[in-house]
């Protein structure tokens, strides 16, 4: 460490972090601050990474660290997947970046069900449009979420299925804003739909490496990996100290505000092994629940398309059934692997990932243990609001699907995991509904930001990662 003690101490290099860090270093009062940040893990670089999914070997293997052996999971069945790294989560997510809608933050008032958040859409909307510039989106003109002018990028193009459907319910039937380049640009390639973006081959996705954010090249910014952050001195409700160990040592820096920005399990070990008495610390982890339907034809061959999710659906989202069970999103896959077994039928196949919102429930929650480093996560309940939103789909997409010549629906079993953690440190207007305010202000410790998907108040059908992105970035917007 460069000095004792800093103005910021960040934890994390991933979304979070990172795009808070590219707002603040932006603001005037920025301009001769001292920022440390700690990271768990390495630099592990991409190009590395591709080697070693190729099959070859590298002197980087050593820097990678399987989510299975830095948590205890003691649910068997269900999978969490991130990467402790530089770049967090971004070099395994596959980059899949459409907004919340501004139903999803009214969800109590509008339909009685889970608690509104603290922000709007109204207020994430300049944000999301900055977060969207950073990634150089790629997206279509028309979509169901308020938006004026056009994505960064031009959109994927359609399958010949996306084209019927798209006629039929317009933009309730897009493609898919992605962070999936749709062309080549300076710093990646477009996409080819090789569906196997957790280590993209082509270097189409953006990733914390590949974004060129300028941020950890800051001279202001000391950036210290292997850094394991894992509790925080507080005196008198103030954050003075956060507690790390690096290299077998014990250490600790003092800073003026930290910012928790690892993933949710980390965020909410660090605050419960503090000694945080805040009920909701740690309660309410998840994630949306996905289901897998494959789609048989007749006499299409579904061809086409130009990204492996090449279009979202929103005839399931949203409307007053959201009284009584969950929003959908569809997810259109266009991954090579979805082929049919029969002569000549190969491509007379859709594929159909059904995403249904969750709602956080207190019985699924982080817990300390022994070896302070790694928390236990404790998840059996999903949520009767999200199971009963299956029974719904099933009895209507038969209907939505009139307008093709269906031979066959055949709905797989739900999912392990959709690649997502939320939840465990919750915003509210007020201190007794959760733990953070509307900036992710910890709502105990004024100097402590919690940022990331654990903020949460509800989960939404949409992927979460360009939505945390705007909160980090409006978060940060109102630190000066």
């Amino acid at each position: 460490m460069k000095y004792d003690h800093y103005d910021l101490v960040v934890v994390g290099t991933g979304f979070a972090s990172s795009f808070f860090l590219k707002k603040y270093l932006s603001k005037p009062g920025s301009k001769n601050k001292k920022v440390l940040v700690l990271e768990k893990g390495y630099f592990y670089p991409h190009a590395e990474r591709l080697k070693v999914e190729k099959g070859a070997s590298s002197a980087y293997q050593k820097y990678a660290s399987p989510w299975q052996d830095n948590i205890f999971n003691l649910n068997e069945k269900k999978v969490w997947q991130f990467t402790t790294a530089y770049g967090g989560s971004s070099n395994c997510w596959w980059g899949c970046t459409p907004r919340f809608m501004p139903a999803d933050f009214k969800l109590k008032s509008l339909y009685g069900v889970g608690q509104d958040w603290p922000v709007s859409y109204d207020d994430l909307d300049p944000y999301y449009y900055e977060a969207e510039e950073i990634m150089t989106v790629s997206g279509p003109d028309d979509t169901p979420f308020p938006r004026k002018g056009k994505y960064p990028l031009p959109p994927h193009t359609f399958s010949l299925v996306d084209k019927i459907l798209h006629k039929k319910y317009g933009n309730k039937y897009i493609s898919q804003p992605t962070a999936r380049a749709s062309r080549q640009i300076a710093h990646r390639n477009g996409c080819m739909a090789l569906s196997t973006c957790h280590t993209c081959p082509v270097n189409a996705k953006f990733t914390i490496e590949n974004g060129n954010l300028g941020v950890y090249e800051d001279e202001r910014v000391d950036l210290q990996y292997g850094c394991d952050v894992y509790n925080l001195e507080i005196v008198n409700d103030i954050v003075r100290k956060v507690l790390f160990q690096k290299d077998g040592k014990v250490l600790s820096i003092s800073g003026e505000v930290v910012v928790l920005g690892a993933n949710p399990f980390f965020n909410a070990n660090i605050l419960l092994n503090a000694g945080d008495k805040n009920p909701l610390t740690g309660r309410g982890i998840g994630e949306q629940l996905g289901m897998q339907v494959q789609i048989y034809l007749d006499d299409i061959k579904n061809v086409g398309g130009s990204s492996w999710v090449n279009a979202n659906g929103y005839m399931f989202y949203d409307g007053d059934h959201r009284k009584d069970f969950a929003a959908c999103l569809i997810e259109v896959n266009n991954a090579p692997y979805y082929i049919r077994v029969e002569r000549g039928k190969h491509l007379n196949v859709a594929s159909f990932r059904l995403v249904f919102e969750d709602l956080p429930i207190n019985t699924n929650y982080v817990a300390t243990t022994s070896n302070k480093l790694k928390p236990e996560i404790h998840f059996k309940d999903r949520s009767d609001y999200a199971l009963k939103a299956i029974d719904n789909m099933k009895l209507k997409l038969p209907g939505v699907l009139s307008c093709l010549p269906v031979e066959k629906i055949i709905y797989q079993g739900t999912e392990p995991n959709e690649g997502h953690i939320i939840g465990g440190t919750r915003m509210s207007a007020a201190k007794s509904d959760g733990v953070v305010d509307k900036y992710m202000i910890h709502h105990q410790y004024r100097n402590l930001f919690v940022i990331g998907a654990g903020a949460f108040t509800t989960y939404g059908p949409s992927n979460p990662t360009l939505t945390l992105s705007a909160l980090s970035l409006f978060a940060a917007d109102k630190v000066f």
